[in-house]
């Protein structure tokens, strides 16, 4: 699932861009409420469909108790956390596909993410309209797959004919391959499966990569419960489950209107009073920037020292010359070695001079693939 995330994300390091999750769901499920309490950036919120037309972008900061854990060893000038940008997408309505509603707008601005975070509603409240009458999360997840396929269906069956016509000029191995993997993926997506669930093998995956399929895009459903459901879910959540037990695909309950509640309180301790309350032990809008962070594939490496304790986000796998150009690209070109602490050795031996006496400084050349949570400090000559 994840190539195409690594060489999409490569392009944008390249560029100084940053990986998004997109928000998306139907009108009025909670999308924007959600939004808000993730990010810094505010939408608006009305018991109206398409409330949002423009898609609001965020950045969302990632907690981490590691960065607090420097912070505490280090006493710096600076604590600088990670983050990921989150995009609130017009909502979706059926026919977008073929244009209808805000469609053309939708699929536009969903190809441009990395990922999805997929909002259901899973509670009732005549008080709040849903756009077809009725609370049902598996018909309006179906609704959405749906317009997502088509769209896709599209994209494949042009591949295919751009394709065949290269197969039939000559022996070309390459594009009778591509063919066989873009049948593959219309019988899937005519049958009503998301791209996401075609077994390919990395060298498949890498022949269609800039196809950019919007069903080939890690999901999350997220299931969007009243308070009372807020720790076990209910009967909605079970729906949910069974329809997506077949995808590649994360699920996550977490209450809206009350992370909302959450976010308004002013001090730490009533924060915890009011999730103790609901037996949870932190907020659902946590574990959704955490799972989200998990569906890009990103992990974390550490700078730190007196003047500045910092998180630094990359696609798990990258080696260490990468992993220095996110800092600059002077150090990925004059990259010389890394210099390596395990975060568990820097936590029980409380300094770099303490890790380097005990040998716990570990010197990587080129090869070395970066590890979550590592702390690091490059060498390079320009």
């Amino acid at each position: 699932m994840y190539e195409s995330i690594i060489f999409a994300s490569k392009l944008k390091r390249d560029k100084g861009m940053a990986l998004k999750c997109g928000i998306v769901g139907l009108p009025n499920v909670g999308k924007s409420t959600l939004f808000n309490c993730l990010s810094s950036a505010k939408a608006q919120s009305a018991n109206y469909p398409f409330c949002t037309i423009e898609p609001n972008i965020g950045v969302i900061t990632v907690p981490d108790k590691r960065l607090i854990e420097l912070q505490r060893i280090d006493n710096p000038k600076k604590v600088v956390p990670t983050t990921i940008e989150i995009v609130d997408i017009a909502g979706l309505v059926k026919g977008a596909s073929k244009g209808e509603g805000l469609g053309n707008q939708f699929l536009a601005t969903i190809r441009e993410t990395d990922a999805i975070i997929h909002v259901l509603r899973c509670f009732d409240n005549d008080n709040i309209t849903h756009v077809d009458g009725s609370i049902n999360p598996v018909r309006d997840k179906e609704i959405i797959d749906i317009e997502l396929q088509l769209k896709d269906l599209e994209t494949v069956e042009a591949r295919i004919s751009k394709w065949e016509k290269v197969a039939k000029h000559g022996i070309d191995i390459t594009a009778k391959k591509i063919v066989e993997v873009s049948q593959r993926y219309r019988e899937a997506l005519i049958q009503g499966k998301s791209a996401r669930t075609v077994e390919l093998t990395a060298e498949e995956k890498k022949l269609t990569y800039d196809f950019y399929l919007l069903t080939n895009k890690p999901v999350l459903y997220a299931c969007n419960v009243d308070e009372a459901s807020a720790k076990n879910g209910n009967k909605y959540v079970e729906m949910v489950k069974e329809a997506i037990k077949d995808e590649n695909a994360e699920l996550l309950i977490i209450a809206a209107a009350t992370e909302s509640d959450i976010a308004e309180l002013e001090s730490y301790e009533e924060k915890q009073m009011f999730l103790e309350e609901l037996g949870l032990t932190e907020p659902g809008v946590n574990m959704l920037i955490h799972a989200a962070y998990k569906l890009l594939n990103l992990e974390t490496y550490f700078t730190t020292g007196a003047d500045e304790s910092r998180a630094w986000t990359y696609v798990q796998g990258i080696k260490a010359p990468q992993a220095a150009g996110i800092i600059h690209s002077d150090f990925e070109r004059g990259f010389i070695r890394a210099e390596v602490i395990k975060y568990n050795d820097y936590l029980r031996l409380a300094s770099e001079s303490a890790c380097r006496e005990a040998g716990k400084i570990g010197i990587e050349g080129k090869e070395y693939i970066v590890q979550d949570g590592d702390i690091m400090h490059f060498r390079f000559n320009v």
